[in-house]
């Protein structure tokens, strides 16, 4: 027989353990409503893609490889004791792509112009970045993201989105109609030599006195921004801006300066959708110099995950869910494409037709 003593400590012990399978089952997804994946976020990339395309990243999917450097002047170490912004300089491996999940589109379109980049620091330390050429995003969540593909996938009948569904969705979320407008607009550089890039999401930057703040980033180009012709973009070659960075990165590099911006009282921190407006506290932090291109087939840039939540000491994730959301969409991506193995880039193929000839 068991004393009382004996029995109450199996029950402490029971409640214990269910306690921790209780914490694992939610934490998990087990247990209250279900949350969203990131399986869930590549399956409707795939679908608004046409379907899968095997080997190729589901957003993002036609790129190119580059590499260079990062010349940090210091400065930066007035918001961050993150090494990556200590004076010096580290090498950079990067990629340039184009928004959508067709690895063979065409450049005449009116999308995300992309920059991902990765610095590292002699001890190990990573800073990895993906850049839009837009300062805001069109959706502030996942579910609201994962809606926005639904909505503009095209039907297959058609070719394009369904009117109604596109149109409830824009009724339901107005900061997507709000950045069509922008995009409307807004100059379409013609070339990634010449696009500004932005972080997009806020992060957390603290200082050595332990002081944090919010602070988004961008790098602006030298080279003087020019824009497409949007009423003609179906005009344009296929891989025209790939090839125009080819050819220009042969002649010489190209250079940007890092921008970091601190948020000001009342700023919008958790909301990709929304933009910093008037005068802000900015430091240019150093300079980005890309001395070298590469098709994915030969480039390091087609096997990494640029997965912009990798940060060094000192940088933070801020209270944006969108960065959870990216990080597990980057995260899945990855898993279903490595799995497939390998395919040619479109400027890879362009290559390899050039050298035939």
């Amino acid at each position: 027989m068991f004393d009382r003593r004996t029995i109450s400590a199996f029950a402490l012990i029971g409640a214990t353990v269910l306690a921790l399978l209780t914490g694992f089952a939610w934490a998990a997804g087990w247990l209250g409503p279900r949350r969203i994946s990131g399986g869930d976020i590549t399956t409707a990339l795939e679908a608004n893609s046409g379907g899968v395309k095997p080997g190729y990243r589901r957003a993002h999917a036609k790129g190119l490889c580059f590499t260079g450097d990062f010349g940090a002047n210091g400065r930066g170490s007035a918001l961050t004791t993150a090494r990556t912004l200590h004076a010096g300089t580290l090498p950079v491996l990067g990629r340039f792509s184009l928004a959508g999940g067709n690895p063979l589109a065409g450049d005449g379109r009116n999308v995300f112009h992309s920059m991902a980049l990765l610095l590292k620091t002699p001890d190990g330390q990573e800073w990895r970045m993906a850049l839009d050429h837009t300062p805001i995003f069109p959706v502030a969540d996942v579910a609201s993201f994962i809606a926005l593909q639904r909505a503009t996938t095209p039907d297959p009948k058609t070719g394009k989105p369904d009117p109604a569904v596109l149109k409830a969705l824009l009724a339901a979320h107005p900061e997507v109609k709000a950045f069509q407008g922008y995009m409307a607009k807004a100059v379409l550089p013609n070339s990634f030599a010449n696009a500004t890039y932005y972080s997009i999401n806020a992060f957390r930057f603290t200082d050595a006195g332990g002081t944090t703040r919010f602070v988004r980033w961008q790098f602006v180009p030298e080279a003087p921004l020019a824009g497409l012709d949007k009423q003609h973009l179906d005009q344009l070659p296929r891989d025209a801006l790939f090839q125009e960075m080819i050819a220009r990165t042969a002649k010489g590099p190209s250079r940007w300066h890092l921008l970091l911006v601190e948020a000001n009282p009342g700023d919008v921190t958790d909301k990709a959708t929304v933009a910093w407006q008037g005068p802000h506290r900015t430091i240019d932090a150093g300079t980005l110099t890309i001395r070298a291109t590469q098709p994915e087939e030969t480039g390091s840039c087609r096997d990494f995950n640029f997965d912009p939540t990798i940060l060094p000491e000192g940088i933070a994730l801020s209270d944006d869910p969108l960065l959870a959301a990216r990080a597990k969409g980057y995260s899945s991506s990855f898993t279903r494409r490595a799995a497939e193995g390998p395919h040619p880039s479109a400027v890879g193929e362009d290559l390899a037709k050039g050298a035939q000839q």
